[in-house]
């Protein structure tokens, strides 16, 4: 419950603004177990204080980068080669050249299997931790009969830090180029008070693919210009009126806020927006967090070290989240299914796709380790399936081959949090179209994430009508963990 104001002269503007949020935004009971502290949710034993998840739409071919079958015919191989690792064995794409230097950093799954080839239940799938598809399921559009997605269900376990939320998703909502917000990343039936928070820093992009704006490419046509696209910062600067300590009253506030909450919280799908305003109040009144945010503005040699484009900003942006206190944090790394690489897979994976990909996340890693924090943050890189064995070309078309869908098997990429470097869990066949050893599931995927949290074997969540249901549908991915 809210403390009353004390006179102005007895407190700060921002002690003022929080005091009277609660209030302000209309919280009640119902929102109590989020505004809890962490010690009241019980946990079990945390093996990372934070998660980051990277996601990349479209789906990653394994053979062109974390599990090559240099062996295979030329129509499964494909035309990149091998190169070594710091490792001895491990042999990964030559155009991840940063991350083979790295590799007692990081691990890999080569044997996570679903059954869907599409991109919507795909999506789902890998993003909910889930499997089963739900019954009324729409690829089309997110629906409250979905299951939850990770990220939301993460933030349910942890109460905020530093005015930051527990849990979010950055740089923006997944969504195709035909306008279809992609299912899988949203609360479902947990209900819309716990839907994720969305910090939205890059405008929609309906045509065009990559890390703009030096790896801004189409599929079927090459590089392209910037354009209209840039990445921005979202808004929390303070109001003059509230900088200059006229606090006003209470719906003046209220105003502010929703003037600034699609950039605050861009969830506007949500009918319940309470819990992103009060929110949205701490982020206004402090300025040490706000500055967290300006990562184009970033001294130059650390947005250098990462890539000035938006994979690089993005998990920049990650890293600076989870040294302010965010538990877990998914980025997603290219919108409109980016890494569908149907067509002119090669040159788009060589010049567009994996050279800023391995620019940033190794300089993440490196960024987190020299803080000491990697052995405290769990880094997953996954995207919702892998790619067929067998080059193919699109119907009709006369560009040059590429990979289909394929949620038999794909290979997940950790790092820190207690992993063992340079490991490999699983295997996939000779082609590289299923498990041969180890198979895992998008269940084992999650409990590795939930586990690392250290959120408890036998902690449960409550659906809208306030049925429990366990985290935990399979156990974490063995021998993965130091």
């Amino acid at each position: 419950m809210a403390q009353p104001l004390k006179h102005p002269a007895d407190c700060s503007r921002r002690t003022a603004v929080q005091a009277g949020t609660i209030g302000l935004l209309g919280l009640g009971m119902n929102h109590l177990d989020w505004l809890r502290a962490e010690g009241v949710a019980g946990r079990g034993r945390e093996r990372a204080k934070s998660v980051i998840y990277i996601f990349l739409s479209g789906g990653l071919a394994q053979h062109e980068s974390f599990d090559m079958k240099p062996d295979a015919p030329s129509g499964i191989r494909g035309e990149f080669k091998p190169i070594r690792t710091r490792t001895p064995g491990l042999h990964i794409c030559e155009h991840l050249p940063e991350l083979a230097k790295r590799s007692e950093r990081w691990a890999l799954c080569r044997s996570l299997t679903h059954k869907s080839n599409d991109h919507s239940a795909s999506h789902h799938i890998m993003l909910t931790g889930r499997s089963d598809i739900p019954l009324g399921f729409d690829p089309n559009r997110p629906k409250d009969s979905d299951w939850p997605s990770i990220t939301s269900l993460a933030a349910t376990r942890f109460a905020p830090k530093n005015n930051l939320p527990p849990a979010l998703i950055l740089p923006e909502k997944i969504v195709h180029r035909t306008g279809r917000v992609i299912p899988g990343q949203f609360a479902g039936i947990a209900g819309k008070r716990r839907e994720p928070w969305f910090l939205d820093c890059a405008p929609y992009n309906a045509v065009n693919y990559g890390a703009y704006p030096e790896y801004l490419f189409h599929h079927a046509e090459g590089a392209k210009e910037q354009g209209s696209l840039y990445f921005r910062a979202p808004n929390l600067s303070l109001p003059h009126w509230l900088a200059d300590g006229r606090l006003g009253d209470r719906l003046a506030l209220a105003k502010e806020l929703n003037g600034q909450r699609t950039q605050l919280a861009h969830a506007a799908e949500a009918t319940d927006h309470d819990r992103y305003w009060q929110m949205a109040t701490s982020l206004l009144t402090d300025g040490k967090i706000a500055g967290a945010f300006d990562v184009t503005n970033a001294d130059p040699k650390e947005q250098e070290r990462y890539g000035r484009n938006s994979f690089g900003w993005s998990l920049l942006l990650a890293s600076r989240l989870v040294q302010n206190g965010v538990r877990l944090v998914q980025v997603n790394l290219g919108n409109n299914e980016t890494w569908d690489t149907h067509e002119s897979a090669f040159p788009n994976l060589k010049n567009y796709l994996l050279p800023p990909m391995d620019r940033a996340v190794s300089a993440l890693l490196d960024d987190l380790h020299e803080r000491g924090l990697l052995d405290n943050t769990l880094v997953v890189m996954a995207g919702e399936f892998g790619r067929t064995p067998k080059l193919s070309t699109l119907p009709g078309s006369k560009k040059l081959p590429g990979r289909d869908h394929w949620g038999a098997v794909q290979t997940v990429f950790f790092a820190g949090g207690g992993v063992r470097g340079g490991h490999v869990v699983g295997s996939s066949d000779k082609i590289g179209g299923y498990p041969a050893s180890e198979a895992q599931s998008p269940e084992n995927f999650a409990a590795t994430i939930y586990d690392a949290l250290g959120i408890p074997q036998d902690a449960h969540w409550l659906d809208e009508q306030g049925r429990p249901h366990l985290f935990y549908d399979s156990p974490p991915i063995a021998g993965l963990m130091g």
